[in-house]
């Protein structure tokens, strides 16, 4: 029970984590107030008992796919997010900075409700069984532990890159993980025969397992795994491609405009 409570929470907490350290980061970089995270941590936290609280009636729903289908619609939901982020974050700030708050508070709270939701379920379940409560509740506090350092290592880890990198860092590790969300909604969508099954293009968990500690930091930075379809290679490169264009039409959109400006001066 150990050793799953830390590779269950710190499968859960990682992603949410690295996602809310990008953001954090873009934000001081485009100088914004951090109101937004605390608003995106509460709702998240509410979004998060509530779904656990009803996720068995859900996974009832169409046909006894209404889990699957939820948790994808979710993942689509913050790719279309971080790329609107990418395309606000590049433009003019008088245009940017009112949306980009209430963009970057709506992404956490959706990771948060999605992985948090997952926590919540199985730490309750354990609390009907109290020879597991120690081991399990110290494990999650390890699997956390690890999660959010890794969170704040790549935080600090970002701020101390030269400044004209940060920025372009950042829009290129939230294309990562939008191509994370795509490549994830097709698995779940998939499962549910939503989406035809298409074929493995490779098997790389003798070198590098999933279930590693290693492999779990991959999949929550550039979505590692380690037998990936056809289709979700496809998924992973079009997500990732979404945000990566969203934000260069903002910037070409940018220059434009300053070279238009400039123009009639």
């Amino acid at each position: 029970m150990f050793l799953n409570s830390v590779v269950l929470i710190l499968q859960e907490i990682l992603e949410a984590a690295l996602l809310i350290s990008i953001l954090l980061v873009l934000s001081r970089q485009l100088q914004l107030s951090a109101r937004w995270f605390a608003t995106g941590m509460v709702l998240g936290g509410i979004g998060a008992f509530i779904l656990s609280f009803n996720l068995a009636t859900i996974s009832e729903w169409l046909d006894y796919a209404g889990q699957e289908i939820l948790i994808a619609g979710i993942m689509l939901a913050v790719l279309g997010l971080l790329t609107l982020i990418g395309l606000y974050s590049t433009l003019t700030p008088s245009s940017s900075r009112h949306a980009l708050p209430y963009l970057m508070s709506i992404c956490v709270a959706l990771a948060l409700s999605r992985e948090g939701a997952e926590i919540v379920i199985y730490l309750g379940g354990i609390l009907n069984h109290q020879e597991s409560i120690q081991p399990t509740f110290t494990g999650a506090g390890i699997g956390a532990g690890i999660g959010l350092s890794a969170g704040v290592l790549l935080y600090f880890g970002l701020l101390s890159l030269p400044a004209r990198w940060i920025f372009c860092t950042c829009i290129v590790l939230l294309a990562l993980i939008g191509g994370t969300m795509a490549s994830q909604a097709t698995l779940l969508l998939t499962q549910v025969d939503w989406i035809t099954y298409s074929p493995v293009l490779w098997d790389s968990s003798i070198w590098l397992p999933e279930d590693s500690i290693p492999g779990h930091l991959l999949y929550a930075l550039i979505g590692y795994e380690a037998t990936p379809s056809l289709f979700q290679a496809i998924a992973y490169g079009l997500g990732f491609l979404l945000v990566s264009i969203s934000a260069t039409l903002g910037h070409l959109n940018h220059f434009h405009s300053r070279r238009t400006n400039t123009g009639d001066k």
